[in-house]
């Protein structure tokens, strides 16, 4: 079950809500988010559904040893070692236990190797993460250990988050979990985020989609020899507006999904941190993964880079941390060596920006913000295309290598038809909507037309949103959530 589907719409979410705050008391409420979470995870995959009750239950187990042992170095460490072990390794089975074995068959040169087949439990990446750092807070004495198993299992298959992110830590919602309140106007405000998150997948980024797959290929994750001929015989105007199309779905599709996730949290009284910051709007790529995945980046500097040492311990060795993390980050998405080459990719750049022409960069503005979109352009290639025969079709493509066409009549019309859409997509990636809501908030406290006219667009806005995605999603077939493959 996605959010963007009518079926969640229509009658998971009511249902939901209605049950929620049928009843009064945080134990019985947290119940309902327990049952109904697990409800939506099992509902498209009933099997590994156990999975995540199982890791939730010894990442508590571990933490609750972890806390015993607080005083006794030596059984700390090993509760903590145990934890990582085990998540680590649920992940590696399922997610690089495959990838794994095809490399090293590669390396031997023979087939001596064999791995069953299995299928990614969906958003395996994200609860392991939380449950990581949740044990690992236990472990530094930043958080208590949660003495009820129920309020883990909650706390890491919140079905808010759990599929997609943001990657929820548990000191940010500990209080939450047991003390909390829902006002009219956190609901109110909750609604109207999970309204434009909503709009944002359904009517920007399924469009955009659609868009992108009708340039390059049709599905990115079946690449054979007949897509890689047909990205070949592909125009160069085709291929840059495919992937312009697809810089534009990645954002719009991910960031949608975290605005419904912090959303619905509001609605009930859960405070999520914000995952995205209007990451294109960047002048530097450092300070893209600042504003990208927030989420994520944060993780891995806090539970990664600087346990590895961070900068302190020389320029050399901070390279060398950066490269973990950025090679890590890349196998986080998935288990092919064009998500690795992604991840190093990024890593060349912000090397360069923080030791080459980091300082000359500033002195630029103009250039600046074109060299960030053009970087983060290009990287998306990389992302998009899991066969690298297929990122060099697409690159040689792009500059008619491929002894491919600059245009086609057929390329040119599509296009030009999706101008005035792309722009209206363009204005979705950046702060246009949230300045014009403030100065509406501002003139609001000026006069009572301002004041009027803003509540005006508080209530009719939001219901406007949410009758355009129902509109959308009926009879669309293409709806999927990009990163539920992470």
């Amino acid at each position: 079950m996605v959010f963007s589907s009518l079926i969640f719409l229509l009658a998971f979410l009511p249902l939901n809500l209605f049950c929620y705050f049928f009843v009064d008391s945080i134990k019985a409420r947290n119940t309902v988010l327990l049952v109904f979470s697990l409800i939506f995870y099992a509902w498209g995959e009933p099997v590994f559904v156990l999975i995540l009750i199982g890791m939730s239950f010894f990442c508590w187990l571990f933490s609750l040893y972890i806390e015993k042992y607080a005083e006794n170095k030596t059984g700390k460490k090993l509760f903590m070692a145990l934890a990582v072990v085990f998540c680590l390794g649920t992940i590696g089975f399922f997610k690089y236990g495959g990838f794994i074995t095809e490399n090293l068959n590669a390396v031997i040169g023979s087939d001596a190797l064999s791995f069953p087949k299995t299928t990614l439990p969906i958003g395996i990446s994200f609860y392991t993460f939380q449950l990581l750092t949740y044990v690992a807070d236990v472990y530094r004495g930043e958080v208590p250990a949660q003495k009820k198993y129920a309020r883990v299992l909650l706390y890491a298959g919140l079905f808010h988050q759990c599929i997609a992110g943001p990657i929820v830590r548990y000191g940010d919602i500990e209080n939450e979990l047991t003390e909390r309140s829902s006002d009219l106007q956190s609901i109110s405000a909750g609604f109207s985020r999970f309204c434009a998150g909503l709009a944002k997948k359904a009517v920007l980024a399924n469009a955009c989609g659609a868009a992108s797959d009708a340039l390059l290929v049709a599905d990115s994750a079946v690449l054979d020899a007949s897509s890689l001929s047909v990205l070949q015989s592909r125009s160069a105007l085709t291929l840059w507006a495919g992937m312009a199309f697809y810089m534009l779905q990645i954002y719009l599709d991910f960031s949608a999904y975290s605005d419904m996730a912090i959303g619905l949290g509001l609605i009930c009284g859960l405070h999520y941190k914000e995952n995205f910051d209007y990451p294109y709007i960047s002048s530097s790529v450092t300070e893209f993964w600042r504003r990208w995945h927030i989420s994520l980046g944060t993780f891995f500097r806090d539970y990664v880079y600087i346990p590895l040492g961070g900068n302190r311990k020389g320029t050399a060795r901070q390279i060398f941390n950066l490269g973990v993390v950025w090679a890590l980050t890349g196998l986080w998405h998935g288990a092919s060596w064009n998500f690795v080459l992604w991840g190093l990719y990024f890593f060349i750049f912000l090397v360069l920006e923080k030791f080459v022409f980091g300082k000359f960069l500033e002195k630029t503005k103009a250039l600046k913000h074109i060299y960030l979109l053009a970087v983060v352009y290009f990287g998306w290639v990389l992302f998009r295309f899991t066969e690298t025969s297929h990122v060099g079709a697409v690159l040689r493509g792009m500059f008619c290598l491929n002894k491919n066409p600059l245009s086609t009549f057929e390329s040119r019309k599509f296009v030009f038809g999706y101008v005035l859409f792309f722009i209206i997509c363009v204005i979705a990636c950046t702060p246009v909507v949230k300045v014009a809501s403030e100065i509406l908030n501002r003139k609001a406290k000026e006069s009572r037309l301002g004041l009027y006219i803003a509540r005006t667009v508080d209530v009719a806005l939001p219901v406007v949103l949410l009758l355009l995605s129902v509109l959308s999603l009926v009879g669309d077939s293409y709806n999927p959530f990009l990163y539920f493959r992470f």
